[in-house]
């Protein structure tokens, strides 16, 4: 069956800054003939990581696990302050490729609670880029996903409203979210300190994804299925239309396109271009569309 349909592709769809950063790290060391091991799946793109162990990438759990002669990358999420010391003593041969934007958040959480701040951390618990955040904090902390996480904290009296305290993001957390919980966590805590620690391209992703939805009747999200940022953009859009998050073009089907007259497409910050590509090709094949906003569409995932 051949449907006619409008389609809209954000243009924040792909690799943000820090993802881009830790791929090309691994792929200039292999293209140096290095030897390569990952602390953990370099992005949570599993086509992406299946690349790498085509061309010989490890991947360890922990930098003991390093074979020789192998330079360690540690990827965008960053690691605690405790796994920098336990490389450095090893005198493993390291790449440190994590996310500038999350290497700043070490640093503020490092700063305050040497300065005796107790730490609440907005993100997912068990996310590695947390766990990483958890790990450069000297005193108390603690991980809050939901504006209830916080009242819990406050009813439990596990955080001193009279302490000194500050509050930063997981780069990637819902900004919607993080707006409620700063608003209630002003009223708790008087001594508050609060950083904005979201990514901006984080932040712009959501916002153009929230606008797309609005104007769509169908949403498809691309990225893998461990991403956070790509489970928040389907968490977003489909408080306003229909949404699916597929990480391939194979998970296509004409059955999603019935009834469908506006089509949104993005993409998380871990999803490559060559993905959004074929996923658009493969749209283009299911259905009947104007050529040239296919072109335009080709041509935005190109600029990203």
């Amino acid at each position: 069956m051949i449907f006619k349909l409008n389609i809209l592709l954000a243009k924040s769809a792909g690799f943000c800054f820090g993802v881009s950063k830790a791929v090309d790290t691994v792929n200039q060391l292999l293209d140096s003939g290095e030897r390569v091991s990952t602390l953990g799946p370099i992005i949570h793109n599993p086509q992406v990581v299946a690349g790498f162990e085509d061309r010989g990438v490890g991947i360890v759990s922990s930098s003991k696990d390093t074979p020789e002669d192998t330079v360690l990358v540690i990827r965008s999420h960053g690691v605690s302050r405790e796994v920098y010391e336990e490389i450095q003593k090893s005198g493993i041969r390291v790449c440190d490729a994590t996310c500038p934007f999350v290497s700043k958040i070490h640093r503020i959480v490092a700063r305050e609670s040497l300065n005796g701040a107790t730490v609440i951390i907005a993100g997912n618990p068990g996310h590695p880029e947390v766990t990483g955040i958890c790990g450069h904090c000297s005193g108390a902390s603690f991980v809050v996903s939901t504006p209830e996480d916080l009242v819990e904290l406050a009813q439990k009296k596990l955080v001193n409203p009279s302490d000194k305290i500050i509050m930063v993001a997981q780069t990637t957390f819902n900004a919607s979210i993080w707006e409620k919980c700063a608003k209630i966590a002003k009223k708790l805590y008087t001594n508050l300190m609060i950083f904005d620690t979201i990514c901006n391209a984080t932040a712009e992703r959501q916002n153009e994804a929230t606008e797309l939805a609005k104007k769509s009747d169908l949403m498809v999200i691309v990225g893998g299925r461990e991403s956070s940022n790509t489970a928040k953009l389907r968490d977003v859009c489909s408080d306003y239309c229909p949404t699916f998050l597929i990480e391939t073009a194979d998970e296509l089907n004409p059955s999603m396109f019935q009834g469908v007259q506006t089509v949104g497409i993005t993409a998380g910050a871990s999803t490559p271009a060559d993905i959004i590509k074929e996923v658009l090709s493969t749209m283009s094949e299911i259905i009947s569309t104007n050529e040239n906003e296919i072109k335009e569409a080709q041509s935005s995932v190109e600029t990203t």
